[in-house]
């Protein structure tokens, strides 16, 4: 284990033999950190926080912290990040509250660029790209391979699907569905992440069925129960498709605050 000498690493904090601690950051009692994780100098880690293996996390960080949500009365609510995500300078991720989950959580694999704040309660998945100075508030959840552009906000409670994109400074009060890339303020559905899926190996006929997705939610001029039908519809017609139709299906039934139209 390399610790910084002037760090202040609480004696029952829990880390791995070969973690390493920068200059002057400090981990608190209820701090857990995986394998080959590096902190860097003058971080702040707290509260009942949990990370894994082979994270990356920068200068100037604050992970753990308590909400800031005038409810939050002190319960020992938490922060898991999983493995191997770079979390740039000056991020601030909260711990959740009783009213949700009590559990804020970042999964694996994330590229988190400089002064992204991760609100209590928020879910964001796997492989996604954070911008700087993205800012997700409470409750929002995130799919997995989502990129945010930078300067965007998002409301709390809004849901973005795997694989979408928002753009530079993008104001997003409404639900993101899976593959669609938005940006403006009002945010508006301006295609869909069809570069995102190649790169991902989407083959060109899942690609076309994405695109009949978009074109009936967007282009047809349907209701959204109407949208919803035809979608259900494209079951067994595309090799590996109907995974992305359920992907589809099941965010548009779980969306509360309505999809950006």
């Amino acid at each position: 284990m390399s610790i910084h000498p002037t760090a202040l690493v609480d004696p029952a904090a829990r880390l791995a033999a070969d973690v390493s601690v920068g200059p002057y950051t400090v981990i608190g009692p209820q701090v857990k950190v995986g394998a080959g994780t590096s902190i860097g100098a003058h971080c702040v880690i707290e509260g009942h926080t949990t990370i894994g293996e082979n994270n990356r996390i920068w200068q100037f960080c604050s992970l753990g912290a308590a909400p800031q949500d005038m409810k939050y009365a002190g319960e020992p609510t938490e922060l898991v990040i999983g493995d191997r995500n770079t979390v740039r300078e000056f991020c601030t991720f909260n711990c959740g509250t009783v009213q949700d989950g009590g559990v804020t959580r970042v999964g694996s694999d994330n590229w988190i660029m400089a002064y992204v704040h991760l609100a209590h309660d928020v879910q964001l998945g796997s492989r996604c790209i954070l911008a700087n100075n993205a800012t997700l508030a409470g409750h929002v959840h995130v799919g997995d391979w989502v990129i945010v552009g930078g300067l965007t906000g998002v409301h709390q409670f809004v849901k973005i699907g795997s694989h979408a994109m928002a753009g530079f400074q993008t104001a997003l009060s409404q639900d993101v569905p899976p593959f669609m890339m938005v940006d403006g303020n009002p945010a508006e559905v301006r295609g869909f992440n069809v570069e995102g899926l190649r790169r991902r190996g989407f083959g060109p006929e899942r690609i076309a069925q994405v695109k009949q997705m978009h074109r009936l939610l967007y282009r047809k001029g349907l209701t959204l129960d109407d949208a919803r039908g035809e979608i259900a519809a494209l079951k067994g017609t595309v090799d590996q498709g109907d995974a992305d139709v359920a992907l589809m299906l099941d965010f548009l039934a779980a969306s509360t605050r309505g999809i950006v139209r």
